[in-house]
């Protein structure tokens, strides 16, 4: 399949390849999940969340190859915001039309003042071309750049996750957003960014600059940018939030995920900060099992990333950051290790693949057959949903050598003939 989203035409050739099938935009919640929940995993997974387009959420067979950061995000966001349609009620083929135009809308009432005033521009373009003129200035990384490191081409456009909640507003309410809307959005996660820099009490150079690709994402007023400067100074407390944002379960899964990708950043999570990530959550409402898997999401997104982000390649700490999510493995899987054991005992191939794992290497071939069955198990047990992260394969070996040491009764008292 080819499709280049830096050419004109691409939302039209993206919509043939939906009606063909050879792009299926499905939305199919595992049993017992929520559903929200679950839509929060894929955007995490594909790294929208965080500005990075790690994955595609459909058209995950498209060639790529070739695209730059820039066409690759715009691609995902574009995913994104399909996965809110068809999530509330949409067909991704039969309603793709309604689905544009209802983008449009969205985006030409958007609240950043940069786009608003180059939409009057266009007036005269077909709609698939003014939308696709607004998604490429929604994820032009050029535009934002403070400095040319990689970690800037990766996270400048962090807050464009911030149109998808606005859409799902939109949708849901079928009201225009104002101005107020995104800023208001933007300016509380500033705050979150801000209280996880402060949370150990130390601002190091790197969280400063973190703070200012942050900022520059977040397109805010004058005023509002001054005040974010001034909360970063002196510090800002969980009294800075807007108590109407965060009954949105959607943000506050944002703002933990973000604060929690700034903190681990630096791969070393010290006990101040780790004191800061359960005070947070708490006032987040999230659950501590929740906090757990973000966590895990979190440093998997780091470890899997090592190569591409310039501040990452510390192979010390990269080893350490590796035992950490070793430990939290042995601890998810522990807590469901009966039930895991019983999935186990009716996968034959599977069981015998991991007793080999222990004393050989396994083929690419046959780590793909682990890697497929066991995400088959993943989808019966919410539980362990993480898998489904980023970073879900390179936690593999982490997963054959946990699980004989796990379970090794349920290995001898129901053995199973290979």
């Amino acid at each position: 399949m080819i499709l280049s989203p830096g050419s004109n035409g691409w939302i039209t050739k993206y919509a043939n390849l939906l009606a063909k099938g050879e792009v299926k935009a499905d939305f199919v919640v595992p049993d017992d999940m929520d559903a929200d929940y679950y839509k929060h995993l894929l955007f995490s997974k594909s790294g929208i969340e965080f500005g990075f387009a790690a994955e595609m959420i459909f058209a995950k067979e498209l060639d790529c190859g070739n695209w730059t950061d820039e066409e690759r995000l715009r691609l995902l966001l574009f995913e994104s915001h399909l996965l809110v349609f068809i999530s509330n009620g949409g067909d991704a083929v039969k309603d793709f039309e309604k689905f544009t135009d209802s983008l449009l809308t969205f985006y030409g009432n958007h609240g950043t003042k940069s786009l608003l005033r180059l939409v009057t521009f266009f007036l005269k373009e077909n709609k698939e071309t003014k939308l696709e003129f607004m998604l490429s200035k929604r994820t032009d990384i050029r535009s934002n750049i403070i400095d040319k490191t990689q970690w800037v081409s990766h996270v400048s456009n962090v807050f464009v996750y911030l149109d998808i909640l606005l859409y799902e507003d939109f949708l849901k309410t079928d009201q225009v957003i104002q101005e107020s809307n995104y800023e208001e959005y933007a300016y509380n996660a500033m705050i979150a960014l801000i209280l996880s820099v402060h949370a150990d009490g130390e601002v190091e150079d790197k969280e400063k600059f973190i703070f200012q690709v942050f900022l520059n994402s977040a397109h805010l007023d004058d005023d509002q940018k001054k005040l974010a400067q001034n909360k970063f100074k002196e510090g800002a407390s969980f009294d800075d939030f807007s108590k109407e944002l965060l009954k949105n379960k959607f943000f506050t899964r944002f703002l933990i995920n973000i604060s929690a990708l700034t903190i681990y950043s630096s791969h070393l999570v010290t006990p101040e900060e780790a004191d800061f990530l359960s005070r947070f959550s708490k006032c987040l409402k999230i659950s501590k099992d929740e906090l757990f898997e973000t966590q895990v999401m979190i440093e998997n997104f780091v470890l899997n990333h090592n190569d591409e982000i310039v501040f990452l390649q510390d192979n010390s700490s990269y080893e350490k950051l590796y035992g950490s999510v070793t430990n939290k493995w042995v601890k998810i899987l522990s807590r469901n290790k009966d039930k895991l054991a019983a999935e186990l005992r009716g996968s034959k191939e599977l069981v015998f693949l991991i007793k080999k794992s222990t004393t050989t290497e396994l083929t690419k071939e046959e780590k793909e057959k682990v890697k497929t069955q066991f995400l088959d198990i993943v989808k019966s047990m919410p539980a362990l949903a993480i898998f489904m992260l980023p970073g879900g394969a390179l936690l593999l070996p982490i997963v054959l050598k946990i699980i004989p040491s796990l379970i090794p009764s349920a290995f001898r008292s129901n053995e199973i003939e290979s």
